[in-house]
């Protein structure tokens, strides 16, 4: 059903949110450290994880790919919240939390093209010779 895949959405949308709560204490900077990209990285794999299982079934994917066409918009209002001005005041610890999260997502995107590529079975054009 639809519902469970919005269901899991939401799971780690708190998940992720709870990690950038945790993270932004661990820095010392008073704001979620990228709670959305934790909450979306989480449903990557989890999503993964069920689809290879089994357990995933198509009309639960349905409510996974709605909201994943709404990230964009979510993410673009989240960032409007944030405050620029006062991060940059916080100090080194605020533009440090923003480096490496711009680095570490850099460094995860081969592993995420790996997990998408081994499911990835190219068509083949009866046109094309080899």
């Amino acid at each position: 059903m639809i519902i469970y895949g919005v269901a899991l959405l939401s799971l780690c949308t708190l998940a992720g949110m709870f990690i950038g709560d945790l993270l932004g204490v661990v820095v010392g900077v008073k704001a979620n450290v990228g709670g959305v990209g934790f909450a979306m990285l989480l449903l990557l794999f989890l999503t993964d994880k069920l689809k290879r299982r089994g357990h995933l079934v198509p009309t639960s994917s349905q409510g996974i790919a709605f909201w994943s066409a709404m990230y964009i918009p979510i993410v673009v209002a989240m960032a409007a919240q944030q405050n620029v001005a006062g991060a940059i005041k916080g100090g080194p610890a605020a533009i440090l939390a923003g480096v490496l999260a711009v680095v570490i997502t850099f460094a995860l995107i081969p592993l995420v093209v790996r997990i998408g590529a081994s499911s990835y079975v190219p068509a083949i054009d009866a046109d094309v010779k080899a």
